[in-house]
C-alpha cells in the first residue's frame, strides 16, 4: 500500500492560474488536480494561501506528504527560491518563497524545490510522456511566447554544446527579429489579422480553418517558421526528437507537418501526450531525483527504477 509519504504536492505557476496535483513518486501518476485563479491575488501572503489552500484539496485528507514542488515562470532563482520577475506577479518579487511555502505547509524548506516551466513541462514528457526513454530530448511550449528546454538522460539542461544560454530561445535574434516575433499567440493572430482584418483568439482560428483558406494558411506559415527555428536554433543540440507544448500545441495538426517538413527528416517532432499535466508531472519527478534519497530505501529504488 501506498503511505502518504510516497506522495508530494505538485503546483504549476501561470501568469493568470495556478494548478495543483498530489503525485505519487514511485509512478508519477498524478491523482487529483485543482486551479484557481491569479488575478485577485493581489500580495504575497494571497499567493501563499492560494497554493496552501489548493493543496489541502489535493492532499484529500493524507495526513502528511514528502514535499511540493513547483514549476515556475522565470525569471526566477529556483534555487533560492525568490523570484525576479517585476513583469508579472510582482507582489511575489524578492520575496523568500521556498520559507513562506515550507512555514504554511509544516515542511522543512529543503522539502521544497522550483523548477522552470519550461524545463518542467519536458522533464514530465521524458519520464512518462512522448518523449519517455529519450536520452537527448528538446521541448517546445507554444503559447503566448516560446518557452523551451533541453534535457540529457533525464536532467534539464542551462549551458552545454548547442543549448542556447540559459536553455532559451525565445529572445534569439531571427531572421528580421527574434524567435518569437515569429513563433507565438501574437504572431498568429497578427498574421491572420494582416489577411481578413478580423483580430480572433488563436482557438477561433484554428476552430475556422476547415473551411478557411486564410486560417489555414497563417498556420501552415507558422509551421514553416517553427520547423526553420528548429532546424537552425534546436537541432545543434542533436536531440533525438522535439516535443511540442503549449495551448497551440493543441492545434498542432495544421501546423506540425509543415514544421517537421521544414526541419527535417533526421529530427522527430512529436506533440505532447501529458498537455496541461506535464508541467506538474515534470516538477514532481525533478522533486524526486532531487529528494527521494532522503525519503528512505522505497523512494531511492523507485528513484533509481527510472
Amino acid at each position: 500500500m501506498t503511505t502518504s509519504g510516497s506522495f508530494i504536492l505538485s503546483f504549476d505557476v501561470g501568469g493568470s492560474h495556478v494548478s495543483a496535483c498530489r503525485c505519487e513518486l514511485d509512478t508519477l501518476r498524478v491523482v487529483q488536480v485543482a486551479n484557481a485563479p491569479l488575478g485577485e491575488v493581489a500580495s504575497f501572503e494571497g499567493f501563499v494561501d492560494t497554493l496552501y489552500l489548493l493543496g489541502r484539496e489535493v492532499r484529500a485528507g493524507l495526513g502528511s506528504v514528502a514535499g511540493a514542488a513547483l514549476a515556475v515562470p522565470g525569471p526566477f532563482d529556483c534555487a533560492r527560491g525568490v523570484s525576479l520577475m517585476q513583469h508579472k506577479l510582482q507582489a511575489l518579487y524578492g520575496r523568500d518563497l521556498r520559507g513562506a511555502v515550507a512555514a504554511r505547509f509544516g515542511l522543512a524548506p529543503d522539502r521544497i524545490r522550483f523548477l522552470n516551466d519550461a524545463a518542467a513541462f519536458l522533464l514530465g514528457e521524458v519520464s512518462v510522456g512522448s518523449a519517455r526513454g529519450a536520452s537527448r530530448a528538446a521541448g517546445l511550449t507554444l503559447g503566448t511566447g516560446i518557452g523551451s528546454a533541453f534535457a540529457q538522460d533525464g536532467h534539464a539542461l542551462l549551458q552545454g554544446d548547442g543549448v542556447p544560454p540559459g536553455g532559451e530561445v525565445w529572445n534569439l535574434p531571427y531572421k528580421d527579429g527574434t524567435v518569437e516575433d515569429l513563433i507565438s499567440t501574437r504572431a498568429l493572430k497578427k498574421d491572420y489579422a494582416a489577411l481578413t482584418g478580423r483580430d480572433l483568439e488563436v482557438k477561433e482560428i484554428a476552430a475556422a480553418a476547415p473551411a478557411d483558406s486564410c486560417a489555414r494558411q497563417v498556420f501552415a506559415t507558422f509551421g514553416e517558421h517553427l520547423g526553420d527555428v528548429i532546424r537552425d536554433v534546436v537541432a545543434p543540440f542533436h536531440p533525438e526528437l522535439v516535443v511540442i507544448g503549449g495551448g497551440i500545441s493543441r492545434s498542432s495538426a495544421l501546423f506540425l507537418p509543415m514544421a517537421q517538413k521544414r526541419a527535417g527528416a533526421g529530427l522527430r517532432l512529436v506533440p505532447s501526450t501529458l498537455l496541461y499535466e506535464a508541467h506538474l508531472v515534470g516538477a514532481a519527478y525533478f522533486w524526486r531525483e532531487e529528494c527521494a534519497p532522503a525519503n528512505g530505501p522505497a523512494a531511492i529504488g523507485a528513484a533509481a527504477g527510472r
